[in-house]
């Protein structure tokens, strides 16, 4: 799909008004004109010879296209799409059959409408289009369709972010699948995915695996943004055989903009929240034959305690290079295990030597106080290690540039689109 043109703003709002004000100034100063030198044309305006009057309105052309007058066995995820040439306004008015209205909206573009849930299983369903042209005359179409029966096949959506959470600047929207959606339906499935931010942000998606899909603002989000997802996936085809259970909403705000940033080179942390240096940390990072990745992370999960167990990727907890220790305040930047957590063990070496399996080691004051500032979402920039952290190892969405992110998208990417706090459907998260 396609993205929408950005919102109007206030202030394209108030250069329009003033642009409305000026031609009403102008015509008023014709009047007076007019008042004491009556020009050529002011017979014509009174009916005479030559008078002009508005051009008649167009004929309305209305069509649907979709889905066809009596079609059966439709997916309960179908848009009602239309065409309407020469209209001034169109409405859509879907009903079931006890006569209720379904509510829903247009798509992006003005494509189609589109219902604001999942329509139900094995039921008849009537859509009415009416398209007014300039002069006020209605042109209506009507078509009617039931819906697939529920289907023995049904994939789980899920997201990572939970209604009302707060979140990192860095935070990307994650909706996960239960089945891998196949690469012929990941457009139809992320053009049922709307993300609408307030204020408005410029955004992309990237599939991550077949069952993860991402959405991250161009910039990291503008602390206190309100976020909106609307992912319409329930009666959604995810690989031909399995469809989504159900759809997933969620509202999310974004905290201040709290920063974890990681030097090897001078083996210090600092913390900065909006700009401001809040706290400086010694750090002791993964020994040469266990380095620490440099990149853009973000903390993906906290817990106040964990088992460290090295048999986890492969040595023997009882061997002599094996672990099996219970530490304190982790946050984790990675899935093979990389941590900022405490580690007392070894602040002697925090900020002068790298002793660690790959972890980030800080003292365990500064573990638990680092740990009560975070949210989940927040960023974790490290830098001049040996290796470079790999794409996907944890939520990786900042280690990449934008151009190479939006190759991600299952719809091709349109530059400078934005997310939105109005009602229509987001530009950046339905079409990108």
């Amino acid at each position: 799909m396609t993205y929408t043109p950005p919102p109007r703003t206030p202030h394209r709002r108030r250069t329009r008004a003033a642009v409305a004000l000026a031609a009403a100034s102008a015509l008023l100063l014709s009047a007076c004109t007019g008042s004491d030198s009556p020009s050529k044309d002011n017979g014509a305006a009174q009916g005479r010879p030559g008078a002009s009057s508005a051009p008649p309105a167009l004929p309305v052309e209305l069509a649907i296209s979709g889905p066809a007058d009596g079609a059966a066995n439709v997916p309960t995820a179908v848009d009602v799409a239309y065409t309407a040439k020469n209209a001034a306004n169109v409405t859509v008015k879907l009903t079931d059959p006890s006569g209720a209205e379904v509510a829903g909206a247009a798509g992006a573009e003005g494509k189609g409408w589109q219902p604001a849930g999942q329509l139900k299983y094995s039921t008849k369903y009537t859509a009415t289009v009416t398209a007014t042209s300039t002069d006020g005359k209605p042109t209506t179409a009507t078509t009617s369709f039931t819906t697939m029966a529920k289907p023995g096949k049904l994939g789980k959506v899920t997201s990572i972010i939970n209604d009302k959470q707060i979140v990192g600047v860095g935070m990307p929207v994650i909706i996960t699948f239960g089945v891998d959606v196949s690469k012929e339906n990941r457009a139809a499935v992320q053009q049922r995915i709307q993300v609408t931010s307030d204020p408005p942000q410029e955004g992309a998606f990237n599939w991550f695996t077949g069952k993860e899909l991402h959405f991250r603002p161009k910039e990291y989000w503008q602390p206190n943004t309100k976020i909106q997802v609307d992912a319409r996936t329930g009666g959604t085809n995810l690989d031909g055989k399995w469809w989504g259970e159900r759809d997933v909403s969620f509202t999310a705000t974004v905290g201040p903009k709290f920063v974890m940033e990681v030097d090897n080179a001078t083996k210090q942390m600092t913390v900065t929240q909006d700009g401001q240096l809040l706290r400086t940390i010694p750090v002791s990072l993964g020994r040469p034959k266990n380095p620490s990745a440099s990149g853009n992370f973000i903390v993906m999960i906290k817990n106040e305690w964990e088992w460290f167990d090295s048999s986890t990727y492969g040595v023997p907890a009882d061997s002599a290079a094996g672990y099996r220790t219970k530490v304190y305040w982790p946050q984790r930047l990675t899935w093979d295990g990389e941590y900022i957590h405490s580690a007392p063990w070894s602040e002697g070496d925090q900020g002068k030597r790298n002793v660690s399996h790959g972890c980030t080691n800080i003292s365990a004051a500064h573990a638990e106080w680092l740990w009560k500032q975070t949210r989940i979402g927040d960023p974790v920039i490290i830098k001049g290690t040996e290796e470079q952290v790999k794409w996907g190892n944890g939520w990786t969405d900042w280690s990449t540039s934008w151009d190479q992110y939006v190759k991600g998208s299952a719809v091709p990417y349109v530059p400078a689109a934005t997310t939105s706090a109005s009602a229509a459907p987001s530009a950046s998260a339905s079409s990108n």
